[in-house]
């Protein structure tokens, strides 16, 4: 049973005739009675009474049209929503990051969603070395990561530059400090992420190289929690300048540069280079390129080569 032989059947049931429904279907009327007798052939019923002159249904007909109606009804539909699909009046972008990559999503979905408000924002929040694999797994389309993966399997999009912060309490006697050195840092109370990081492995081998104690005295699990600790006095903390900004500006913490830990950061945004992308994810492609061109450094947009 297929749509086109559905649509005969309709149109031969409205009609209540062969040739009338051949006329309207720009075909022939051996054509149209070829085409339901095969109906009639794959189902086991015949559809229309053959003694009436007046293209009368079955029983068997009478059923098949209220199905057929639908079929057709739900063709149009699916049509329909492949357009709005395609035109971005619907759909769903799913991506992934961590809790310090998200904060770069921000102004980038603000303005996605502002172009297209039709369409679904999910960021699920991730740790960063389980992005690549998940996006295999196709869990979503799009992540954001501060490494580079296998270029054979993904495309990368360096679309921020950030730095390595130390941020202190304006009351803490460094915040009057532009710049210090790691061996300054060796009576410090350091405010720490909870979770292991290439970032967190590269700080702790600084001061190792160095030979400065690094104290870690208190772990936290987020970002924001370090923050708030730290703006109430509470020791110093390094975190991404991304994750800070709006403190920074308001005055709530204070960053000092320290010389041997000027860590430079790029974000990528990442996904399956052997996977087609969906309208809405080449169009948060676009608003991302967009933003970039906007803004200028820190934001930019540059594909990275797979050799």
């Amino acid at each position: 049973m297929e749509l086109n032989q559905l649509e005969t059947f309709l149109a031969v049931a409205e009609e209540k005739s062969f040739s009338r429904a051949a006329a309207r279907l720009h075909r022939t009327q051996p054509a149209v009675s070829q085409v339901i007798r095969k109906l009639e052939e794959s189902i086991g019923e015949t559809l229309f009474d053959r003694a009436a002159r007046d293209g009368s249904l079955t029983a068997a007909g009478v059923l098949l049209r209220d199905y057929a109606l639908r079929l057709i009804a739900l063709r149009r539909e699916a049509t329909s929503a492949l357009g709005e699909l395609k035109s971005l009046e619907r759909g769903r972008l799913h991506m992934a990051a961590n809790e310090y990559t998200c904060t770069y999503l921000l102004p980038a979905i603000d303005e996605f969603r502002r172009a297209y408000p039709q369409v679904t924002v999910t960021v699920q929040r991730m740790l960063a070395s389980h992005i690549p694999d998940e996006l295999n797994l196709r869990t979503f389309e799009l992540g954001v990561i501060s490494f580079r993966p296998d270029p054979e399997q993904f495309r990368t999009i360096a679309v921020y530059g950030d730095s390595l912060a130390l941020i202190v309490s304006p009351r803490h006697s460094l915040a009057g400090s532009n710049r210090v050195s790691i061996s300054d840092l060796g009576n410090e109370s350091f405010i720490a992420h909870n979770v292991a990081s290439p970032l967190r492995r590269r700080v702790i081998e600084t001061f190792q190289r160095y030979r400065t104690p690094l104290n870690m005295d208190i772990e936290l699990p987020t970002i924001e929690a370090i923050k708030r600790f730290v703006a109430m006095g509470n020791g110093v903390a390094l975190v991404p300048n991304l994750t800070v900004a709006r403190e920074l500006e308001i005055g709530e913490l204070v960053a000092v540069t320290v010389t041997e830990l000027e860590l430079k950061r790029v974000l990528r945004l990442i996904h399956r280079r052997h996977g087609a992308l969906s309208y809405a994810a080449t169009a948060f492609l676009r608003t991302v390129r967009d933003l970039a061109r906007r803004n200028g450094p820190p934001f930019y947009y540059q594909v990275e080569k797979a050799g």
